[in-house]
């Protein structure tokens, strides 16, 4: 029976001062809810709840997936009360209930597939995933007999000061039979916050009878609470460094990790080197013994092996095929295609355009909705002219064609296969395979002309005051 997985997500946050919600508050590029359900998507959930406040239009929006069920907590009351709110999203639930919190992002698929396995081994009613804390001061702490048997879970507040000492601390992450759904109304309001815990659930389960306990799971890390800027930011930082670890294992090679951005679903090849200030965004895949060099940025694009992408170079939404050779200074803009061994190199821009293999445009060229094939070379300072004030036009290039340097080519146009540009040529019409094209003015020659204008700037005159001066 698949398990169900219950997000607490309808709180303010309003130690972040700010006015966005503190779910939706990104670490490393991610926002922390939708960090917890890509968690929770790896472990195959029979279903997704997601219990939102008066953010919750919001939060669709961000994660953007009908599979989600979200319930409603109008007023924040505790946890207790966040979990009733979800009770007719629950109430055809067979499998066991995984209760998370949407303020702790760097919780593991791994951490909560190994407390799950000890919750059905056991065939507890009530389970809770705890850690050591270094400082416990905030936790609920969880309280043993002399067996190692669980007792209770305190609250910080209302703890005495020899349980304040306890380090083994709720995570606040629960599995729950369905049948303990029904404890829900049990809940006593706290005296002293006016709030409904949920874990109370776990004293309740034990005074009924029911098999209940606490495994110590994880590193502390993972269950670090985001209630602060300043958690924010370690966060961040635990974020990418396990990110970063993450590929070093993987034989990637960071001459400066601490200056590398690696997007968390980007992947990344083996024996690949990246220099210091790479960018590498969303949704990005770089093959295996790739070079990029520093101040490159990839953004939702593909890399192919053994390639090299050279300094200050942006490449968004792009293909870039095998031992392709890229900047530096280059601009790759969406939907282009650069093809095996081709060369995009200083100064260039594309847009929506395929290269074919081994073709190249080694500087100063701007070429857009463009289909250039094989080995052709694009001199520099070429322009496809392709938008004519109210349309988009194709410039199509055959194989083995010659551009010469400072063309126009006015799309829509074909030049055909082994056909040449003559430099400085702008070209409006069709070109046929293997013909060479010219539009140039007739070069005309007059002699002396520099000489005589030397003479005549170049001489000295006289000033109204009858004194010399340069010219």
């Amino acid at each position: 029976m698949k398990s169900t997985y219950v997000i607490l997500a309808a709180g303010l946050g309003t130690r972040m001062n700010s006015s966005l919600p503190k779910v939706l508050h990104p670490v490393y590029g991610v926002p922390m809810i939708q960090s917890i359900v890509s968690t929770v998507k790896r472990l195959a959930p029979g279903k997704i709840i997601v219990i939102a406040g008066r953010h919750v239009d919001g939060m669709k929006k961000v994660l953007n997936d009908r599979d989600i069920v979200y319930a409603r907590q109008k007023v924040q009351k505790g946890t207790g009360h966040a979990l009733r709110s979800a009770r007719k999203e629950l109430r055809h639930c067979k499998g066991t209930v995984v209760v998370l919190n949407g303020d702790t992002p760097l919780i593991t698929a791994k951490t909560i597939r190994e407390f799950l396995l000890r919750h059905h081994k056991n065939r507890n009613f009530v389970s809770v995933l705890s850690f050591r804390a270094q400082n416990p001061d905030s936790y609920g702490r969880i309280l043993r007999d002399s067996s190692r048997n669980v007792l209770a879970v305190i609250e910080e507040r209302d703890a005495t000061l020899r349980q304040k000492k306890i380090r083994e601390v709720n995570s606040g992450i629960y599995a729950l039979h369905p049948g303990a759904l029904g404890f829900l109304d049990e809940i006593k309001m706290n005296k002293k916050k006016k709030e409904y815990y949920l874990t109370d659930i776990v004293d309740i389960a034990l005074r009924r009878g029911k098999r209940t306990a606490a495994y110590c799971i994880g590193h502390e890390r993972e269950f670090l609470g985001v209630n602060t800027k300043q958690e924010l930011l370690q966060a961040t930082r635990f974020m990418k460094e396990r990110i970063i670890n993450h590929w070093i294992a993987r034989g990637v090679y960071f001459i400066d990790e601490d200056s590398v951005y690696i997007h968390p679903d980007a992947v990344l090849g083996a024996e690949t080197t990246l220099y210091p200030n790479v960018f590498i965004d969303k949704q990005s895949i770089i093959g295996k013994r790739v070079t990029i060099y520093p101040n490159v940025r990839i953004l939702s694009s593909a890399i192919g092996n053994d390639v090299i992408i050279k300094d200050m170079t942006v490449i968004e939404g792009s293909v870039i095929k095998n031992k392709a050779l890229i900047g530096p200074f280059a601009h790759i803009r969406p939907d282009s295609e650069i093809g095996s061994e081709a060369r995009i190199g200083n100064f260039v821009e594309l847009k929506k355009t395929v290269i074919g293999k081994k073709t190249n445009a080694a500087h100063l060229s701007y070429l857009g909705d463009a289909v250039i094939g094989r080995h052709v070379n694009i001199g520099a300072g070429t322009i496809t002219c392709n938008y004519d004030g109210k349309s988009k036009h194709v410039t199509t290039i055959g194989d083995y064609a010659f551009v010469g340097s400072d063309s126009q080519l006015i799309a829509p146009i074909t030049v055909g296969k082994g056909a040449y540009i003559g430099a400085g040529s702008t070209i409006s019409k069709d070109v046929p395979s293997w013909a060479l094209a010219l539009s140039r003015a007739e070069q005309r020659k007059i002699l002396n002309w520099a000489k005589k204008k030397f003479q005549t700037t170049g001489r000295k005159k006289k000033s109204k005051t009858g004194r010399k001066k340069e010219a």
